[in-house]
């Protein structure tokens, strides 16, 4: 079995009225079982609400760096949301 990296999604230089749209999308077309890596410039907390919102026990969500410059979030598919 072969292990495929997470896609890194960096939203930084995305305008801020895009970003929510774009992370999203990336969500929806995960397989389940894989996730992505988030990569922000603030912590994305509002975000990890909207998802609890929008797809309670869908997702995972581990922080891997936490600031003050850089946050890195891998979120994982774990279920159909």
């Amino acid at each position: 079995m072969t292990l495929t990296p997470d896609r890194i999604v960096d939203v930084r230089t995305e305008i801020p009225r895009t970003r929510h749209a774009l992370i999203f999308t990336t969500f929806d077309q995960l397989p389940f079982g894989t996730g992505f890596v988030l990569v922000n410039d603030h912590d994305p907390k509002p975000l990890y609400y909207q998802l609890a919102a929008e797809s309670p026990d869908a997702f995972t969500w581990e922080y891997l760096e936490e600031g003050p410059e850089v946050w890195r979030v891998r979120i994982g598919r774990i279920a159909e949301a």
